[in-house]
């Protein structure tokens, strides 16, 4: 298990995590100092709890709307589907439809070509 020092709203502290999990750890506190810095700069010095706390919750609000809209992008998601199953099933039936015209269109063909063919004694 690896041990990472990040600093968040001017405290020091060593944290655990898993080995190669490091830089994603420093990544994450160096967010987590600049949320409470943006906080500080908004609100003034209100204390560093009440810093800490409004700041964890507006991550977490920002992760319900993210969630919210990754919901919504879902049911899309699955919308386009059933509109992709709905259309390529029409497109079938459509095909099969053009494809039986043509076949009687080609008898028709045939049959009008037999008929307007000279007959075989009729050649002699």
């Amino acid at each position: 298990m690896a041990q990472v020092t990040v600093t968040i709203a001017q405290k020091i502290y060593r944290i655990a995590c898993e080995d190669g999990q490091e830089e994603h750890l420093r990544r994450l506190a160096e967010e987590v100092d600049a949320k409470i810095d943006e906080m500080r700069k908004t609100f003034g010095e209100i204390g560093d709890n009440r810093l800490t706390v409004m700041s964890a919750i507006t991550f977490l609000d920002e992760r319900e709307e993210l969630r919210s809209r990754i919901r919504a992008l879902e049911q899309d998601l699955a919308s386009l589907r059933d509109a992709q199953r709905i259309a390529s099933a029409q497109s079938t039936d459509s095909e099969a439809r053009v494809a039986e015209a043509i076949l009687e269109a080609a008898e028709r063909i045939e049959d009008v070509a037999r008929r307007l063919a000279p007959s075989p004694s009729a050649l002699t």
